[in-house]
């Protein structure tokens, strides 16, 4: 195993995903509170720890499937690089370092690190392999995510977020399967079973169910009086542009350009959904601590 190797395993590029943890810093208005800072920041690394763990151990279940797909084939469990032996040796030092760490950070936090990782060790055993349910497993990390941001800082998080962010999530995972479906096409079910049980037309309307029920849950979420009283302000809904142009970007992408299957290698690649969801944040920063 080289060093090379083994950073590819731990997919470095997906910890964008662990961004979801400073959700409750922004809109707790505790962003230039650097103790909290500090302490989102610690919980952010942490789930990139017990988040590579789990690629870690989801490659080396996977890594029959993954030969058959024509990009996860070049992972490095899939390819031999790494032994069994020494991918469940680093698999369990993450996991053990993260919920460690959890634990040193605030109790409550060490439990929904608990609950995220067995939700993990279960979606990659078996629930992976679940109609519908494994869709909603990958959301329930996102929503997992914003949660610990609150409990790592010690503030309740809104139940409008956590609708939106279970949404978003769920549009994310469809895309994913709606690439694979395409991409393999014939071959999809050989790579991962459960794709028998999609097609490219159920997941397009679930995606369209989904996409119109996250600008819906946003737009009354900056709206509502809950909101409007603990901002100040009900200029917030002025951010929901940008959301309603990245879920078009998004959809564009999946449709368009045959992409999805990486969620956070687009955000990465294509500039204008970038500059999108930057702008938002740079907006929504701006609406509430300027107001």
């Amino acid at each position: 195993m080289t060093p090379k190797a083994l950073l590819r395993s731990l997919r470095p590029a997906q910890w964008t995903k662990n961004l979801f943890v400073f959700a409750a810093l922004i809109f707790a208005r505790r962003f230039f509170s650097l103790p909290d800072l500090l302490r989102t920041g610690a919980t952010f690394v942490i789930f990139c720890l017990l988040s590579s763990g789990f690629y870690l151990f989801n490659d080396l279940r996977d890594r029959e499937e993954d030969r058959a797909h024509p990009k996860k084939a070049k992972r490095p469990i899939a390819r031999g690089e790494i032994r069994t032996g020494e991918a469940l040796a680093v698999f369990f030092i993450l996991i053990l370092a993260g919920l460690v760490g959890a634990a040193l950070l605030q109790p409550g936090f060490f439990l929904a690190a608990a609950v995220y990782s067995v939700l993990q060790f279960a979606y990659s055993w078996k629930l992976k392999r679940v109609v519908i349910l494994d869709l909603f497993v990958i959301a329930a990390g996102f929503v997992i995510r914003v949660v610990s941001g609150g409990l790592a800082i010690g503030v309740p998080i809104s139940s409008w977020l956590l609708i939106c962010t279970t949404l978003l999530a769920l549009l994310l995972a469809m895309g994913k399967r709606r690439h694979e479906l395409v991409l393999l096409d014939d071959r999809a079910a050989e790579h991962r079973p459960i794709l028998r049980e999609y097609s490219a037309y159920l997941l397009d309307q679930m995606i369209a169910v989904v996409t119109a029920s996250t600008l819906i849950a946003y737009c009354l979420y900056t709206i509502s009086p809950e909101t409007v009283q603990k901002f100040g302000t009900g200029r917030l809904i002025w951010t929901a542009g940008f959301v309603l142009y990245g879920i078009f970007r998004y959809l564009y992408l999946i449709h368009q350009k045959e992409k999805g299957g990486s969620p956070e290698e687009i955000v990465v690649e294509d500039k204008p959904l970038l500059l999108n969801i930057l702008l938002w944040g740079l907006s929504v920063i701006l609406v509430i601590y300027l107001k």
